[in-house]
């Protein structure tokens, strides 16, 4: 079945205009969620309790941000994965400059190493790289030719990896070697079709289900581990980019948006942080061991 569910009211949390926000995700120690607008360069924090906020400029567009177990951040950014300490201190983990091309999505898996994308300026076929960077700065290539490297994240587990490249319009799933550091049997576990959008980002719930954003969808499914669609939220901003769970309990949905490329004046929440109270219930996500 399809459907909104439970809480099936999306709030606006931060009206923030962002360009192209992407990459929500809850700091258990902090109590925080971190998103990025990876066009404006920034990192943005929020507290729920106080409505606490900040802004983090960066040099470089930034696909992702993540927290560090040692405090502060690890970053994607258009030249490789960096760090930054807790007093805002940066440092270079693993430098790859490729020109036309920049750092996107990424996920922390279960072991603490960080899964990072790239993609062409220009979307070019085959010109991003799955990539995964080990605490200590070692980095080796997983998937070497993909086209928008975006949504990552693994099973309850951590025995399944989902992935989306997102101009195949798949979600694929991978089994994970014993030691976390490869995957293998890549397969589709669902395909979205033509007309309902993209995926893009995504996270996983205690269930083992699996939520993705759809660019030019303006929503956010849910598929069951077997890959049935089981329920959508509709979102009101047609370009949606990812979602995390959060809040107390891991209980709240959050959901970012971009403003690149639409109206504002026929879609004014577009770029939001949006959320989506009591809409299940998520994983905690590791931070990054580095």
């Amino acid at each position: 079945m399809t459907g909104t569910g439970r809480g099936a009211r999306l709030d606006a949390v931060v009206r923030q205009e962002a360009l192209l926000g992407e990459g929500p995700t809850w700091d258990a120690e902090r109590g925080r969620l971190i998103w990025v607008d990876v066009l404006s360069c920034r990192v943005h924090t929020w507290e729920p309790g106080g409505d606490r906020r900040t802004v983090r400029a960066t040099e470089q567009h930034v696909g992702a941000a993540k927290p560090r177990a040692g405090g502060g951040l690890v970053v994607n950014l258009r030249d490789g994965v960096g760090l930054y300490d807790e007093d805002g201190s940066f440092s270079w983990l693993h430098r790859d400059p490729v020109p036309g091309r920049r750092g996107n999505d990424a996920a922390v898996a279960p072991d603490g190493a960080l899964w990072a994308g790239t993609m062409a300026y220009d979307e070019s076929p085959g010109g991003g790289t799955l990539t995964r960077v080990a605490p200590d700065g070692t980095a080796t290539t997983v998937l070497p030719e993909v086209t928008v490297s975006n949504g990552t994240g693994w099973s309850p587990d951590g025995r399944r990896m989902y992935y989306v490249d997102t101009p195949t319009r798949r979600i694929d799933v991978f089994d994970v070697a014993p030691d976390g550091a490869g995957v293998t049997g890549r397969r589709p576990l669902a395909v979205v079709e033509e007309g309902a959008g993209f995926p893009d980002g995504l996270t996983v719930d205690a269930d083992g289900c699996v939520w993705v954003a759809l660019w030019d969808g303006g929503a956010v499914r849910r598929y069951t581990p077997d890959g049935r669609l089981d329920r959508t939220v509709v979102v009101p901003a047609s370009r949606t980019t990812a979602c995390a769970f959060g809040g107390t309990g891991l209980r709240d949905l959050y959901v970012t948006t971009a403003r690149t490329g639409v109206d504002p004046a026929a879609e004014p929440l577009a770029g939001a942080l949006l959320v989506l109270p009591d809409a299940g219930e998520g994983l905690a996500q590791p931070p990054f061991a580095g």
